[in-house]
């Protein structure tokens, strides 16, 4: 009893200790979960014949190279799409007011003039003083000076901590077995086991969902020739973190999209039609082969992990909400088959040593002190 209360009084200034230094902890977060996702990669390249040193540079090389040309090609796409976008903002709510309005006032006696010209005065207003606002933010950029330094130094933290720790990952790990007390090392490594199964398959294998049905969405809805499908694609992509939430939010925007853009029955059935066959590709190639059946999290769990870690520990918070909610649930696993398997939940799981509240040591102590 006296140890739990020590592991608990434990738990408790770690806890404490996150949300008091939530800012300066995230380059060291984000540093430790990019050399998670990056080891496996680290150790192939060690079976090749390098060194540890050597294979880790190599993976900064090969990342370097991804986010590199990944930025050459998609960023001025992006700047692109945006800048058509805001070209069609006056479109955009003419259509509104001629077209969607009116059907609006047909179909449920709702009218929307009253509120789309309140819309319309408040963007435009919005609009003009845009370039103030830009000036006023790089003022208070200006002044505070020593946030704006903070910020980048954090950002620029993260490729040297995960560069180290990705370097000292095994001694790291060794480091830490040899901290666990020794009755429980065998029942921490078989925990640790079975959880490092479930980050693995979650973080590696849904990063390559994200990527994944954000292709197919910005590919498919391009090819419909929706002018701002790669950002559509993008922000599905993205949402994908939370089941189900990728494909509700892209396919709205789509609809939205290609009911003003083209306005054709064919148009809106493309784009059920792209995202019906992500969410096929999703549930029969994608979540089989790279997720599997280990990770098990309820999408009412992600969505309040995500939103308590935001809530509690900020962006740090929603760095480790989901990894968190993934061993929180290997635990509540293991936990519930030592209940099920002791004699609160069944009688009949009674060691088979003890036999009428007296063990079996002692029934044959007093066969030997008998006379034969």
């Amino acid at each position: 009893m006296r140890h739990s209360l020590w592991w608990l009084l434990l738990l408790g200034i770690v806890v404490a200790l996150m949300y008091l230094l939530d800012t300066v902890l995230m380059p060291f977060i984000a540093g430790l979960i990019l050399a998670y996702m990056a080891n496996p990669l680290t150790h192939r390249f060690e079976r090749w014949g390098m060194n540890r040193a050597f294979a880790v540079t190599s993976v900064f090389l090969v990342l370097l190279v991804v986010l590199t040309l990944s930025l050459l090609i998609l960023v001025p796409l992006i700047v692109q799409q945006i800048k058509q976008l805001s070209d069609a903002v006056p479109a955009i709510f003419s259509w509104v007011e001629n077209a969607l309005a009116p059907k609006l006032q047909e179909w449920v006696g709702y009218d929307l003039s009253t509120e789309l010209a309140g819309l319309k005065q408040v963007f435009a207003d919005n609009w003009r003083d845009a370039g103030g606002y830009l000036a006023q933010a790089l003022g208070q950029l200006g002044r505070s000076g020593m946030a704006l330094i903070s910020w980048v130094t954090y950002v620029s933290l993260i490729p040297v901590v995960t560069f180290y720790l990705l370097l000292d990952w095994r001694r790291l790990m060794d480091n830490i077995t040899a901290l666990i007390p020794r009755p429980w090392v065998d029942d921490a490594r078989r925990l640790a086991g079975r959880c490092n199964d479930v980050l693995s398959a979650f973080l590696r294998g849904q990063l390559l969902v994200m990527l994944c049905l954000g292709g197919i969405y910005a590919l498919g809805l391009s090819l419909l020739g929706l002018n701002v499908g790669l950002i559509i694609g993008v922000i599905a992509g993205l949402a994908s973190i939370v089941p189900f939430l990728g494909f509700i939010v892209g396919m709205s925007i789509a609809l939205a999209v290609a009911l003003f853009q083209i306005g054709t029955l064919w148009s809106i059935i493309g784009v059920v039609g792209v995202f019906a066959i992500g969410q096929t590709v999703e549930s029969v190639v994608l979540q089989p082969k790279l997720l599997g059946d280990k990770i098990g999290l309820h999408p009412v769990a992600v969505i309040f992990a995500v939103l308590a870690g935001g809530k509690l520990f900020g962006f740090m918070g929603v760095l480790l909400a989901l990894p968190a909610a993934a061993v929180v649930m290997v635990l509540l696993r293991e936990l519930l088959e030592r209940y099920k398997k002791s004699t609160l939940y069944d009688a009949s799981n009674q060691p088979a040593e003890q036999e009428n509240g007296r063990p079996d040591g002692a029934q044959s102590r007093r066969d030997e002190r008998e006379p034969s």
